[in-house]
């Protein structure tokens, strides 16, 4: 690849990104522009964020590579984050969400949440949950992202940690949730026709749609020799059932991340950007269409590329790059793609990482300036108090950047948890409590605690003792039982939201029933104008 190409590629990406953040800048006038982009995004504008928020590195490298060891079955959870993600997620959600907010005067989900119950406990401990975990997430993108600086360059990991965290923090500090969107439509943009391009040439490479499938499906029995003990069936299978692929498969990856999106905080926010109903309808398409291709793209030619490196190195994809599943897409890039492509996707990942880590940073400034310390304080909100928060939450995220590599060889063992970890919480301690909110008179305050208090709880103590995963890195369960999880399979492989979620539910219905409802009068000001959609 042309090294100066290279560069002036990336310059010129770099410098429309600082363009938009600073138009950002300048159309951010309040703290309902810097919070929600002034609740008047187009819907092309919020739709693309939205998708590009979601989408990370890890989405199209990471989840690409374990559709190359696990095949097409990770279709399902392409299924899910369009039927959940898109459909479920704006159409039954988005509505109440965007009307809902703007009665109760929302900036943020932890201030939804606490505004829906009159409850400052509820959105201090959800904003705290947020500050003190979503970092490890952002951590594991900006760690993607700098290594991606580190390979094209020939820079050191510090250096490129400083320089990537340092273009983000500009435009995310100073431009708000306007500059942010700004960003991430031109990012999604770029994404979406990279993957594009991607998927035609993978086909044209592989001899046609029927001849490149195929051929994978005639490689079943080199992935079962391998990985059949575990409950593979092959590339174009689901894993046995019960097996514990199938519970990696279904519990973690289509269920944890499926389900997970509906309480991500960055991505709920996005909903109260729009000005109306109609804006939010026109918004659906776009974001199906653009995670479509994001996901369904990287899963298949994750598969595919098991054609391609068996016909040019008589190896599946997981041999033929060492048993490192998550090298897979970039090498099959350098084989397969034009170079000049290897220029179009490396400013793909830039994008995928810088969108979703401004999302990231914005959702945990927040937190930290309107949901803990404004809350707890009484205070006014304020542009200046929001940006603290925000360089605040930067600050901490690069530094977990810097230091995790250090104790973890290569971060990779991070990358996979702190996701998967971040998502089970979102959805375990927030979502029962946000789908009553949205569709139920009946969830009382003390519910809507209680179910979020278990699922949090439930989730922590899942995580340190009995997801082997997690535990046995962690190292608890050994420290006090002398074993890496407590029990065996298939408990030690079912993601915790399998557990904590359906718990979560279950509290918060049985405790709304004994205890006292919330008054009347506050339900008909947060319903006002939510059932009756606009016209």
């Amino acid at each position: 690849m042309n090294q100066i190409v290279l560069i002036l590629s990336v310059l010129v990406y770099m410098l429309l990104t600082g363009y938009l953040g600073y138009l950002g800048y300048r159309r951010t006038l309040n703290a309902t522009d810097y919070l929600l982009a002034g609740r008047s995004a187009h819907p092309y504008l919020m739709a693309m964020s939205y998708g590009a928020t979601f989408i990370s590195t890890s989405a199209i490298v990471g989840f690409g590579g374990a559709a190359a060891l696990y095949g097409l079955s990770m279709l399902w959870l392409t299924f899910l984050n369009i039927f959940v993600g898109i459909f479920i997620a704006f159409v039954f959600f988005g509505h109440r969400t965007r009307a809902m907010g703007v009665n109760l005067d929302c900036h943020t989900f932890p201030e939804f949440l606490g505004k829906r119950y009159q409850s400052r406990f509820i959105e201090i401990f959800s904003g705290i949950m947020i500050f003190v975990f979503l970092p490890i997430y952002i951590a594991a993108v900006l760690m993607g992202a700098v290594q991606i600086l580190v390979v094209n360059f020939n820079i050191s990991y510090d250096v490129g940690l400083f320089v990537f965290s340092a273009i983000v923090a500009i435009y995310v500090i100073m431009g708000g949730l306007k500059g942010v969107m700004y960003t991430n439509a031109f990012q999604g943009s770029i994404m979406l026709v990279a993957m594009i391009v991607l998927i035609g040439v993978t086909y044209s490479r592989l001899g046609g749609i029927t001849n490149a499938h195929e051929s994978l499906a005639q490689l079943n029995p080199q992935i079962i020799e391998i990985f059949g003990g575990r409950g593979h069936l092959g590339f174009t299978a689901m894993p046995a059932l019960g097996s514990n692929l199938w519970w990696t498969v279904v519990s973690t990856i289509v269920l944890g991340v499926g389900i997970g999106v509906l309480a991500q905080p960055q991505l709920v926010v996005r909903f109260m950007t729009v000005k109306s109903t109609r804006e939010l309808n026109r918004a659906t398409l776009i974001g199906g269409i653009f995670i479509l291709f994001m996901t369904g793209v990287a899963f298949v030619v994750g598969a595919l590329s098991n054609v391609y490196f068996f016909q040019s190195q008589q190896q599946i994809s997981f041999l033929a790059a060492n048993k490192n599943v998550d090298s897979i897409i970039p090498l099959f890039i350098q084989k397969v793609m034009p170079s000049w492509f290897g220029i179009i996707f490396l400013v793909t990942l830039f994008s995928a990482a810088m969108s979703t880590l401004s999302g990231q940073y914005h959702a945990m400034g927040t937190s930290l300036s309107r949901d803990i310390v404004e809350t707890a304080l009484k205070r006014k909100t304020s542009m200046s108090l929001s940006r603290l928060g925000t360089s605040i939450g930067i600050l901490i995220s690069t530094f977990l950047a810097w230091a995790l590599p250090r104790f973890f060889e290569a971060g990779t063992a991070i990358i996979a948890r702190g996701t998967a970890m971040f998502f089970g919480l979102c959805a375990s301690t927030l979502l029962p409590m946000y789908v009553g909110g949205l569709y139920s008179r009946k969830v009382t305050r003390a519910g809507a605690i209680s179910g979020m208090l278990s699922g949090f709880f439930v989730s922590i103590f899942w995580f340190l003792f009995v997801h082997e995963s997690e535990s046995k890195v962690i190292g608890a369960a050994m420290a006090l039982f002398g074993k890496p999880a407590l029990w065996g399979h298939p408990w030690n492989v079912v993601d915790p939201i399998v557990i904590s979620l359906p718990i979560a539910a279950l509290i918060t219905v049985l405790v709304s029933l004994f205890t006292k409802k919330i008054d009347e009068s506050h339900h008909q000001l947060c319903f006002n104008g939510v059932v009756k959609k606009e016209k």
